[in-house]
């Protein structure tokens, strides 16, 4: 099966294979996944996903609300897509399926065609990385 693409470089959103976008509805689901597609394969603690998710301001039950969150996206995005473990809960995507990541590789990549003095691949890759922004740069 392919995999779910990620957006975070503008508004959050995920992507079906087929380019579809699958609804996120809620400020609250966005900021959960947002903070989850930046460290993409790696456990997000509970504590980080409270205070990024409630800015500081947690719920007083923050580990039930953060569990309905993720149950929330689970539904959303499909069961598998993001996994509980020890201490925290992890995207299964790897760093190609959310743009940022990819943003970050290909700007490495554009760099080092500069620096090895092919300016013409530098473009390429570099406008290939502006275009995964969307909205304001």
């Amino acid at each position: 099966m392919d995999p779910v693409r990620y957006r975070i470089l503008g508004t959050t959103q995920a992507l079906r294979p087929d380019g579809t976008v699958v609804p996120v509805g809620g400020a609250r689901l966005r900021a959960l996944l947002t903070v989850l597609a930046l460290r993409a394969g790696r456990t997000v603690p509970v504590r980080l996903l409270v205070d990024e998710v409630w800015d500081g301001e947690p719920p007083a039950d923050a580990t039930g609300a953060l569990q309905a969150l993720v149950g929330r996206l689970r539904r959303a995005l499909g069961a598998d897509a993001v996994a509980s473990d020890d201490g925290g809960y992890r995207l299964t995507a790897t760093a190609d399926d959310i743009d940022l990541h990819r943003f970050e590789r290909l700007a490495g990549e554009g760099l080092r065609a500069l620096s090895d003095g092919d300016p013409a691949k530098a473009g390429l890759v570099l406008d290939d990385a502006l275009a995964l922004w969307r909205g304001p740069a």
